[in-house]
């Protein structure tokens, strides 16, 4: 497929500081610090059968990721959200992966003091974006644990939705190397933290335990614990080691781009005996569930 033709094939909308357009049409400035520095923050929420999944909470975490990088922007969250729903009516897609960026944007000439940028706001809408194909999800992933460790947080803060990927990309080509499907990063203690775009639980005697430090908190990682409560199960917060990993009774992800994950496969090994575990279904079926709720749900106005 020539360049032309990638372009074409590209579905979607985009809001580009200010300005509406097709997706295949956006592009950020080459000075805007956002490209040049990574000098960026952005948050994602899906919108799953015309309804957006927790688009607030969504918008009040990004505003406290521009918060945690001294940036802000002339809107309100109502106002974020507003553009957020725009792009998805306007792409017309019913399941959509949508994207919101502020990035520090472009220092004055001949100055590169961050202070005097004018931070800008992208937008956009696209077709849903999957970490696991349909197969993969129904029959589970093969996870390893990376060689490389993720970024500490006394070094960036985790919590902030950044573009510092180079830690998980080599993650992603490492799972790839070792005939698997995705990776999960370590720190440097041997507790584990997160993978590329998604966060692990591991199920023991019950018991679902998730890390607590040097990772992004998901909003699916969110909903997770909330339907454990609800099902009355013991939640952990707390340092994973890579050991427990390799116990667990059961091992899941859980991400915006895909909701809940099973692995049945780590290092390597069979997680018990290679198949999704029932709890990992309970709380994957009760997420989607959860998709139906008014309190959580936001509608789509499509023009049709």
């Amino acid at each position: 497929m020539d360049v032309d033709s990638e372009t074409a094939a590209i579905k979607g909308v985009a809001y580009m500081d200010g300005r509406w357009m097709n997706l295949s049409e956006a592009a950020v400035p080459i000075l805007d610090r956002g490209f040049v520095r990574s000098d960026a923050t952005y948050d994602v929420a899906h919108v799953w059968k015309g309804r957006f999944f927790r688009l607030k909470d969504h918008v009040e975490r990004f505003q406290a990721s521009m918060a945690g990088l001294r940036m802000s922007l002339p809107l309100t969250g109502h106002q974020i959200a507003d553009i957020m729903i725009e792009c998805a009516s306007r792409s017309g897609l019913r399941d959509a992966y949508v994207q919101v960026t502020c990035t520090r944007g472009m220092p004055p000439a001949g100055t590169r003091d961050p202070r005097l940028c004018r931070n800008r706001l992208y937008a956009f809408a696209q077709p849903f974006v999957w970490i696991a194909d349909e197969a993969q999800r129904r029959d589970g992933l093969r996870m390893i644990l990376s060689r490389t460790q993720r970024i500490p947080p006394e070094s960036l803060d985790q919590r902030i939705k950044n573009f510092h990927w180079l830690d998980l990309t080599m993650g992603i080509f490492e799972a790839y190397d070792r005939d698997a499907t995705i990776a999960l990063l370590p720190a440097a203690d041997g507790t584990v933290t997160e993978g590329p775009g998604f966060n692990v639980f591991v199920v023991r005697n019950g018991t679902l335990a998730t890390p607590a430090r040097g990772m992004f908190e998901g909003i699916t990682r969110r909903t997770v614990m909330e339907i454990a409560e609800a099902l009355q199960m013991r939640v952990e917060v707390r340092g994973v080691h890579a050991r427990e990993v390799a116990e667990a009774d059961e091992i899941f992800i859980s991400s915006t781009a895909g909701g809940i994950m099973p692995v049945v496969n780590y290092e390597g090994r069979s997680v018990r005996d290679g198949r999704p575990g029932a709890l990992t279904r309970r709380i994957e079926e009760l997420y989607w569930a959860r998709h139906e709720e008014p309190a959580l749900s936001t509608p789509v106005p499509y023009a049709d």
